[in-house]
């Protein structure tokens, strides 16, 4: 049997320069996946986290959670998993963890704590408050940490509700420049397509990049964080249908590449 050359539909973003806007294990995961699909990644990281500027209230608050003071603990993104597992958190068996969707899930088993509840349908803080809600009828004593940038949907949506919130901010989400060169291969159209995976991102590539030319395909990974981009006056050209890595790289794979013919100009 004679091998013939994989097509497109095997490798549906062959050709293709994608920008992946964070780095680290979730970077380097997004570039494997990527790569997978015959694209080249360029990983540019946009944004990072910084410590709290209170710690002393989440070291009070990490204090009162290991005391057993809490009913239950609401983690809204990985990055506040990284933020538990440094600092030691212990969680007793009678705090129930609820996680925003199946990535922050994962990324809490993974450390060793246990997932009480994931929404089922809306992976976002306004989807958990709902389940939530329906879950404990009756006044609950509830930890929620998140980003100094967080809208405080879930800590509004629980205290109008009769709960006992306490907000705490785990970690501060900062812009990180990019090089020139990375600017220039936007600015030009090298980069076929930017991956906008938060509204911090997209407030990011706003800034760094505004002279983004209108045939780079802008993929949002979820309705809102597109809502979130075109706010911050972003174009968005395709939204995945899942807040999942694997549902934005697919949205992507279903254009065709932009100037594919200058592609392998010399």
């Amino acid at each position: 049997m004679t091998s013939t050359p994989e097509t497109n539909h095997e490798k549906p973003l062959t050709g293709w320069r994608v920008l992946v806007p964070r780095g680290g294990p979730w970077g380097d995961g997004v570039a494997a996946s990527l790569r997978s699909q015959g694209a080249v990644p360029v990983v540019a990281p946009l944004i990072n986290f910084g410590p709290t500027t209170d710690q002393a209230a989440l070291d009070d608050a990490l204090t009162k959670l290991a005391a057993g003071e809490f009913d239950w603990l609401t983690i809204t993104s990985a990055t506040t998993v990284d933020v538990l597992f440094a600092h030691r958190a212990v969680v007793p068996r009678s705090t129930k963890i609820a996680a925003v969707g199946e990535t922050t899930a994962a990324a809490l088993q993974a450390v060793g704590y246990e997932v009480a509840l994931v929404p089922e349908e809306d992976n976002s803080a306004e989807g958990m408050a709902q389940q939530l809600l329906a879950l404990e009828p009756s006044p609950r004593r509830i930890l929620t940490l998140r980003s100094e940038i967080a809208k405080p949907v879930l800590t509004r949506s629980l205290i109008e509700a009769g709960h006992e919130v306490s907000s705490i901010v785990a970690y501060r989400t900062v812009g990180v420049p990019v090089t020139d060169r990375i600017r220039r291969d936007v600015d030009s159209g090298r980069i076929n397509a930017i991956l906008i995976t938060s509204g911090s991102v997209a407030q990011q590539v706003r800034e760094q990049f505004p002279n983004i030319p209108d045939d780079t395909l802008l993929a949002a990974i979820g309705p809102r964080t597109a809502k979130d981009a075109r706010k911050a006056g972003l174009p968005i050209t395709v939204v995945a249908d899942k807040q999942t890595v694997d549902a934005l790289i697919d949205a992507v794979s279903h254009f065709t590449l932009p100037h594919a013919a200058d592609e392998f100009a010399p």
